[in-house]
């Protein structure tokens, strides 16, 4: 049996070798956000098939609260593998995590819809995209645990931000197979087989991923993983009871907002704005693009400012352009104005996506830190971020669409109060 290869503090890694272990554990993540960013691009094709009743925004609405449903899993998959993660490794956390979400996506793919086993149809796709709630909700706290821990000192916002540069990336990646597959196919012939083809793509990219995540260090040392309180929820919630639900506020706002100008901006522009599909999708394409370039640009910004002045910056925004942004959207015919509307929105998001993993990865100690990021992100995660596009197509619905901005505003304050309580960045303690 070979020995895991460890990276301690004391480990001396070149740029290179620290580059080409980001790169490992950000293929997983990408592979692991497109699977489960699939579902949400492609529900307006196929949610007729598993969903035959009511109009279009009932449909999605439904399909909606299955991806809600993904996401309440994700508290426990935080909690399973930031156990496994803590206790057994980060490498062995991020590899059972690749392979269930490949797992999924494989089903969802060759899944009948309701018209050939009645309710069976919607009750497997829940049940399948609970299963990957619970990798993606593993995913999280073991990458952002593993980014922190590889990256250098005095850099390790810049290398942290590239858990969301694959995040976005895998987001990017569903929306480019949606504006392809609508170049080559018909809309009906998207209705009625291809949406499935996104989902065999993201089941084929998870064995790369699982080839390059075998060949990754580990970042725990075998102290670390034996200590009697490695990856304890009880010591967790005992000792490090503020960090938890510091982390638990932040991520609310946080993920609330970051929903709201991706996944949901997506069904806004269509339904709300009056958008046609593909022009719709090919926006948030050029967006997500931008996004994705601007998390290391934040990231680095963050090693000379501090993570406290990245999360108040990014609150502060999001509490005074939220409501402006979404409104005015409604009211403008310019693509170009519109394009840079949410361009905004997204550099506000930047401020908070870039840090994020570090911010929460630097207030745990390392035993505790792939639970004490993994578990709370997953929480606040869960309730505010899988639940967006549910509230805000059932408001909608209901006649009050405007009061999801509001609401997003109100939780930018709760970050902004929580915010003001974190650590300055020369008193955080050196991962």
């Amino acid at each position: 049996m070979t020995r895991e290869r460890v990276i301690s503090p004391t480990t001396t890694l070149s740029d290179i070798q620290r580059i080409k272990a980001i790169v490992g554990a950000s293929s997983g993540n990408l592979v692991e956000w497109f699977d489960f960013y699939v579902y949400s691009f492609f529900s307006i094709y196929f949610a007729h098939i598993f969903f035959p009743q009511g109009d279009a925004t009932t449909q999605l609405l439904q399909t909606a609260g299955v991806f809600a449903a993904g996401f309440l899993m994700r508290p426990i998959g935080g909690w399973l593998f930031g156990f496994i993660g803590d206790r057994f490794g980060r490498k062995k956390s991020m590899l059972i995590s690749v392979y269930i979400m490949c797992f999924g996506s494989l089903v969802i793919a060759f899944l009948p819809g309701y018209n050939q086993i009645g309710l069976f149809a919607p009750i497997l796709l829940l049940v399948v995209r609970m299963l990957q709630g619970l990798s993606v909700g593993g995913e999280y706290g073991a990458s952002a645990t593993y980014m922190s821990e590889v990256a250098t000192e005095g850099r390790k916002g810049f290398y942290a931000s590239f858990q969301y540069v694959t995040l976005i990336g895998g987001q990017l990646m569903a929306v480019l197979t949606v504006v392809i597959l609508q170049q080559l196919i018909d809309n009906e012939s998207l209705r009625a087989w291809g949406w499935r083809i996104p989902f065999l793509i993201g089941a084929a990219l998870s064995i790369v991923a699982l080839w390059l995540r075998k060949s990754l260090h580990e970042t725990s040392d075998e102290t670390q993983r034996t200590d009697k309180n490695a990856g304890s929820l009880v010591y967790l919630l005992r000792h490090h009871w503020r960090p938890f639900i510091k982390v638990i506020g932040i991520t609310a706002g946080g993920s609330l907002s970051f929903y709201t100008f991706t996944t949901y901006m997506q069904k806004y522009l269509i339904n709300s704005v009056g958008l046609d599909a593909k022009v719709s999708s090919l926006l948030m394409t050029g967006a997500l693009l931008i996004f994705m370039v601007l998390q290391p640009i934040a990231g680095a910004l963050s090693d000379k400012i501090g993570r406290k002045a990245s999360v108040i910056i990014f609150a502060v925004g999001l509490m005074l352009f939220t409501v402006p942004i979404m409104v005015y959207l409604t009211s403008v015919s310019s693509l170009v104005v519109i394009f840079l509307l949410i361009f905004v929105a997204l550099v506000i998001c930047s401020f908070y996506t870039a840090v994020s993993g570090l911010l929460k990865a630097e207030l745990f100690p390392p035993q505790l830190r792939a639970l004490g990021v993994g578990l709370p992100y997953a929480i606040g995660n869960a309730i505010f971020g899988g639940s967006a596009e549910f509230v805000a197509l059932g408001l909608k619905q209901k006649g009050m669409e405007s009061s999801f901005f509001w609401y997003v505003t109100v939780m930018a304050i709760v970050v902004l109060v929580i915010s003001m309580s974190l650590p300055n960045k020369k008193a955080v303690e050196k991962l």
